[in-house]
């Protein structure tokens, strides 16, 4: 059975996180390390990561994954843009580091240039925040719901990124919503073996480090990325059965990123729905 998460709110401290996960009776979470909506990176301060450190000793949650702002993008043409979202995800892989996370998850951005030349610059801008950040935490690319001009939708781009980074630091998220609303997963059974089959000759299943497990609000190939609960929006109950009984992604992080029941967030009947899927 694969890890069922979370992606928790860590407002009043990272221990918060933490605290939350056992409160949904979770063992893996995704969180922000500082606001996913600011270019400033705040760095947690001593006393909240003794905090954390403390409370993992006594509950492991593990893996923890932190997730990017969602201002960076590297696959932009204006060069003060690229920089200052190599300099934010550089940031945010620093506190990824000052926590022993697994991993950080990034959307790449858009462009309306060549794709050749777009792909290459965001190599270069993974390069760089690797070589600002040394250690063992992942810089994980997420696949892309399209529209807007949007890079990584198709395991072709996010192969390509991968392949020339070159970097055992490197690996990709699979968002169901996104896989859905960029037209390339629908869930049926035959369809969800035909699209891991592909993601393995394009990418390798080997560089899949975590799901993000979303039902969506619009429709098939809508291109918007607009999450539902599971069950609730045009995926489907049986769409997440079916894709629970694929063995290559049993053993993986499910992470939820549903807005909740209640709005607030993923919630207890996200997870139970999610965790029944397995049977």
């Amino acid at each position: 059975m694969a890890q069922i998460g979370a992606h928790v709110s860590v407002t009043g401290g990272l221990v918060n996180g933490l605290i939350r996960a056992e409160e949904l009776g979770i063992d893996t979470i995704q969180i922000f390390g500082s606001s996913p909506r600011q270019w400033s990176v705040h760095f947690p301060d001593q006393s909240s990561l003794d905090n954390y450190h403390r409370y993992q000793q006594k509950r492991l949650v593990e893996p923890v994954f932190l997730h990017a702002p969602y201002l960076i993008n590297l696959a932009t043409e204006k060069q003060e843009l690229w920089q200052k979202s190599v300099e934010a995800l550089a940031g945010h892989l620093s506190i990824a580091e000052q926590i022993k996370a697994r991993g950080l998850v990034f959307h790449i951005g858009s462009s309306g240039g060549v794709k050749e030349k777009v792909l290459a610059r965001v190599v270069r801008g993974m390069e760089e925040v690797l070589a600002r950040v040394p250690g063992s935490v992942q810089l994980i690319v997420e696949n892309s719901a399209g529209g807007g001009q949007k890079v990584g939708v198709n395991p072709i781009e996010l192969g390509f990124l991968i392949g020339h980074v070159n970097s055992d630091r490197v690996g990709a998220c699979l968002d169901t919503a996104h896989a859905f609303q960029s037209g390339l997963l629908d869930l049926h059974p035959d369809r969800i073996d035909r699209y891991l089959a592909n993601w393995d000759d394009k990418l390798g299943l080997e560089h899949l480090r975590l799901l993000h497990v979303n039902d969506s609000l619009t429709e098939f190939n809508s291109g918007r990325d607009l999450h539902a609960n599971i069950g609730q929006g045009k995926m489907g109950l049986e769409g997440f059965q079916a894709l629970a009984q694929r063995a290559p992604l049993n053993g993986l992080p499910w992470i939820l990123e549903t807005p909740g029941f209640d709005g607030q967030g993923p919630d207890l009947e996200n997870v139970k729905r999610l965790r029944s899927c397995f049977g």
